[in-house]
């Protein structure tokens, strides 16, 4: 086995994985992190492993294709989930977390691993010589985005992302608010709802559609990612799309009634003294997202952490530009991990992080190492990944059930439910027969 560094650039989701699982199985590794001394205008956390947009990991539910992923990961001692399991916040089904205790956990962790050197505030212009995990994330810029353009062709493709706001609770009129989760799943304390009758989801509607919003660069198409729209651009496709949408009141009652829309708020940490508005990631200016905003029921003087944004996300066409390792074609020393190879989404962008990490631990070991089974969650990801589940166009995807092989069934639920049992049973045989140093309890 080499004695020579395996560098990993990026401490995010992927980043860290990729790092836990290559010192974990003995290898020595570096870790290379721009923060704290240089950071994108989204970032605002100076430690690794930070969440950008919103703070939930989506659905713990054992019986959700997101459940199905986390419990193979955690079954990996992956070191995001590790970190988000402690640093829990009551979102109903969600996985959400205090983003704060989630990078300290994920830091806490990494400083205990022999063989791991953290390279803080060094910000790279190129990946340094050796093998590299490049993991920089879809926020990649600068002489890295360069040196990455000039190896993929005719470059990394985008799409803009958005946040939603972040307010404080010191801000919220309670006396206006219900506390509530959908169905009375979890905690029936989760969120906290803002009710609105039709005419006040019209007048919100129409201020939503008027008010200004930040431009765009000129030279680029608006693609937007369909699983995180504008709030004002899902309004642009009918007035009741956000009743139906991130608005949809369904599951919820005040008072023994069903309220035309509801907006949710979720705790962003343990203290419950900042709230993000679900589902509102928005491209309105600072001004316009006071004042539209603050229409809605109980938020009337809002007091906002954090504004919503718009950024612009990298991604190559990894079935083209990698190949089966995940490495580059054009250079295979260097591999991709991360949101940045087409996995969208938190612990997607971690998964792939961590399978690289075995990947390449099992190269440096000289042995074999066999990708999940496409029948189990990670599989289906590493296979969207190679272009193997059929579409005809390489997008960013989130996990899902439509990712994985066609399980036998009649109705969506009976389908679904054989989907997972055969997931279950293809990783348990698989890990079973794989040997992963290191993997545990994280």
């Amino acid at each position: 086995m080499s004695s020579d560094p395996v560098h990993v650039v990026g401490a995010g989701l992927a980043g860290c994985e990729a790092a836990w699982a290559l010192a974990r199985a003995g290898l020595p590794v570096s870790l290379w992190e721009q923060k704290p001394r240089t950071s994108s205008p989204a970032h605002r956390l100076p430690g690794p492993a930070e969440l950008v947009c919103s703070n939930s990991l989506k659905s713990d539910d054992p019986d959700s294709a997101h459940g199905l992923l986390k419990a193979e990961l955690r079954a990996l001692g992956s070191i995001v989930l590790a970190a988000a399991d402690e640093a829990r916040v009551p979102a109903g089904t969600a996985l959400a977390v205090d983003r704060a205790g989630l990078s300290q956990g994920v830091a806490r962790r990494l400083a205990g691993l022999p063989g791991l050197e953290l390279r803080a505030g060094e910000a790279l212009e190129a990946p340094p010589a050796g093998e590299v995990v490049l993991a920089t994330g879809p926020l990649t810029d600068g002489a890295l985005a360069g040196w990455l353009r000039a190896r993929v062709g005719d470059g990394p493709l985008y799409f803009y992302d958005a946040l939603a706001p972040i307010v404080s609770a010191d801000g919220l009129d309670l006396a206006r608010l219900f506390a509530g989760s959908r169905w009375g799943q979890g905690g029936q304390g989760d969120y906290l709802n803002s009710p609105l009758d039709e005419p006040a989801y019209r007048r919100f509607v129409e201020a939503l559609l008027a008010a200004p919003r930040t431009p765009l660069h000129a030279f680029e198409a608006a693609r937007y990612y369909e699983g995180c729209l504008p709030v004002e651009v899902m309004a642009e496709r009918g007035p009741d799309t956000l009743a139906f949408g991130p608005m949809r009141p369904v599951g919820l009652e005040v008072d023994g009634r069903r309220p035309f829309a509801v907006v949710q708020l979720r705790a962003e940490n343990l203290a419950r003294t900042a709230f993000n508005l679900v589902g509102f990631q928005t491209k309105l200016t600072q001004p316009a997202q006071r004042e539209v905003f603050r229409l809605l029921p109980g938020l009337e003087r809002a007091e906002f952490l954090r504004f919503g944004a718009v950024h612009r996300n990298l991604y190559v066409r990894s079935p083209e530009v990698l190949d089966d390792g995940l490495r580059l074609r054009a250079e295979p020393r260097v591999r991709l991990a991360g949101q940045i190879t087409g996995a969208e989404g938190y612990v997607e962008s971690a998964a792939v992080g961590l399978l690289v990490g075995h990947l390449l631990a099992a190269e440096r070991a000289g042995r074999r190492f066999e990708p999940p089974p496409a029948e189990t969650a990670l599989g289906a990801l590493y296979a969207h990944l190679r272009g193997r589940t059929g579409a005809q166009v390489f997008e960013p995807m989130n996990i899902h059930f439509g990712l994985l092989p066609h399980a036998p069934g009649r109705g969506k639920r009976a389908r679904q439910a054989a989907a997972l049992l055969r997931a279950r049973q293809a990783f348990a045989g698989w890990l079973a027969g794989q040997p992963l140093p290191g993997v545990g309890h994280a």
